[in-house]
């Protein structure tokens, strides 16, 4: 397998391009393959020509990997990574890669952006933003405080009042 350094440019294996487009390819894992052909910028220049568009919503997801090895701990970030990427989104760049050792091991940030390879210019309007949630929404914790303990609501009252008697005391102390 190739080294992986930032930026490096991501294909779905079942990504449709304009009549005639070829890349070269070598597959990665999970359904993704590295371009060996092109970087992004290239790629979006040819794209251009043909009448096609190369979108991307930029902030797309950071992951961790830890490895043996620094390519190891970098494929591991970034399979999870690219497990985060909407299946609306047929490409991505590796973006960033920050790599820390440690003495038995290596661990590895990697950023990935999710790009859409398509004829119109418009992107579908999905469900989610680009990339999923990495954590599901029934494991979410509610954005009310007074979902979280029962009791909590009514302490509120009385910890605001403690904390405005604390300042007012502390001023005179001074």
């Amino acid at each position: 397998m190739r080294n992986i350094a930032a930026p490096s440019l991501m294909l779905r294996a079942q990504v449709e391009l304009p009549e005639g487009f070829r890349l070269v390819t070598e597959e990665f894992r999970e359904g993704w393959n590295f371009s060996r052909s092109v970087d992004a910028c290239r790629l979006e220049k040819k794209i251009l020509k043909h009448g096609w568009n190369f979108i991307g919503i930029g902030g797309g997801p950071r992951r961790y990997g830890v490895g043996d090895t620094s390519q190891d701990a970098i494929s591991k970030a970034l399979v999870h990574a690219l497990r985060l990427i909407g299946e609306s989104f047929n490409a991505a760049v590796v973006e960033h890669i920050e790599l820390t050792q440690y003495p038995w091991f290596f661990l590895a940030r990697v950023e990935v952006c999710p790009y859409r390879i398509q004829q119109v210019a418009v992107l579908p309007a999905p469900d989610h933003a680009g990339w999923l949630s990495a954590v599901p929404e029934r494991m979410r914790l509610p954005r009310r405080s007074a979902a979280l303990h029962p009791h909590f609501r009514g302490a509120m009252p009385a910890l605001r009042e403690m904390l405005i008697l604390s300042r007012s005391t502390q001023g005179r102390a001074q």
